[in-house]
């Protein structure tokens, strides 16, 4: 803590011509207040001769009138609005009982000052806090512990804020953290942002590593919390015990490892594991691996079924080649030989027309 200094005798060292000087002491001990407590030192000036809207002589102490911010101002040669951010900031301060209060100052009253390093926890530069803008960048301040004047310090001057995420990873992390909690309530900053990464391909590329890695996720996540499994031909069908829990083990490493840079790979080989047990446990049961080959039968059929009902040969003329016709003419042939091997072995599978596994 630092005061405003009463006039000091001459030190020894210093020159006859500045220890006789009262121009060049003054000059010496405002600098020395300036460069211990920074604006406290205006603030105080502020604090101990303001009173917006002025003061009638029986409100004042003894002795003492205060005068409004205008009229301060104009004296100081300077806005009424300047001023009242020096008083705001004394008034903050105040109530956190760093200075004292208003009432107890009378102008030309020396107190102990704050040191300044804490000043610009009191002081905005700018008169904003007022604004609808201000107004919500104080109270998301307050929601989030900490005091209104320092989140609107750091708005008032983005390219600080800028060169501090770029310099330093763990500012860089709070604003990613609170980018995306803003980007969910925002569609509008949402497609900015879906914008800028399409646009830019590393971004690009990065967004579909990780989507990759959360559908592989999603895919162990499935079998450890519901049980099943699905085939590789689309069937579900409950899992085994051993597959379930394997994939239970590969959750909890997963979950485990989410904030690491590592997670992808363990990502990735609880898929291929999950994957792989999955086609043995297809290929152990019997009635499975035959229920699977006919799931991908009728899934191949149906898709051949649906390309085949999409041509159209109204204008025929106008495209045709004797390459079309051969082709056609191939698939003629492969559908016979289908329907020769199906009535072949009619009666010693399924009965006709039961239909697909469901």
């Amino acid at each position: 803590m630092a005061a405003v200094p009463a006039p000091v005798p001459p030190l020894d060292g210093v020159s006859e011509v500045a220890a006789a000087s009262d121009l060049v002491a003054r000059d010496a001990r405002t600098f020395g207040v300036y460069a211990r407590t920074g604006g406290w030192a205006f603030a105080l000036l502020v604090a101990r001769n303001v009173r917006p809207g002025g003061q009638g002589v029986d409100e004042a102490p003894a002795g003492s009138v205060k005068v409004s911010a205008k009229e301060f101002a104009a004296l100081a040669d300077c806005s009424p609005e300047r001023v009242m951010r020096y008083y705001r900031a004394w008034d903050r301060a105040a109530d956190d009982g760093m200075v004292p209060q208003f009432e107890a100052l009378e102008p030309g009253q020396d107190v102990e000052l704050p040191d300044a390093d804490v000043w610009l926890g009191y002081y905005s530069s700018r008169n904003s806090a007022g604004s609808e803008r201000g107004t919500a960048i104080a109270e998301a301040a307050e929601a989030e512990g900490i005091r209104p004047t320092k989140a609107l310090e750091v708005a008032e001057n983005p390219t600080a804020l800028r060169a501090a995420i770029l310099a330093d990873p763990s500012t860089a992390q709070a604003a990613r953290r609170a980018l995306l909690d803003r980007v969910r309530e925002d569609p509008e900053l949402q497609a900015e942002l879906a914008r800028d990464v399409v646009r830019t391909d590393d971004l690009k590329k990065a967004v579909a590593t990780e989507s990759r890695s959360a559908d592989r996720i999603g895919y162990v996540r499935q079998i450890a919390e519901s049980g099943q499994i699905k085939t590789p031909a689309g069937q579900t069908v409950d899992a085994p015990a051993d597959v379930r829990h394997e994939a239970e083990r590969h959750l909890s490493l997963i979950d485990e490892l989410a904030e690491d840079e590592d997670s992808g790979e363990w990502a990735s080989d609880a898929y291929d594991t999950m994957k792989n047990m999955v086609a043995e446990t297809v290929q152990a049961d019997p009635e499975l691996r035959v229920s699977e080959r006919r799931t991908k039968f009728y899934s191949s059929l149906q898709k051949a079924t649906k390309a085949f009902e999409e041509l159209t040969f109204d204008d025929a003329q106008d495209f045709y080649e004797d390459d079309m016709l051969a082709r056609l003419e191939d698939l003629q042939q492969a559908i016979a030989s289908c329907l020769t091997a199906l009535r072949g072995a009619r009666g010693k599978g399924r009965p006709q027309g039961s239909g697909p596994a469901e």
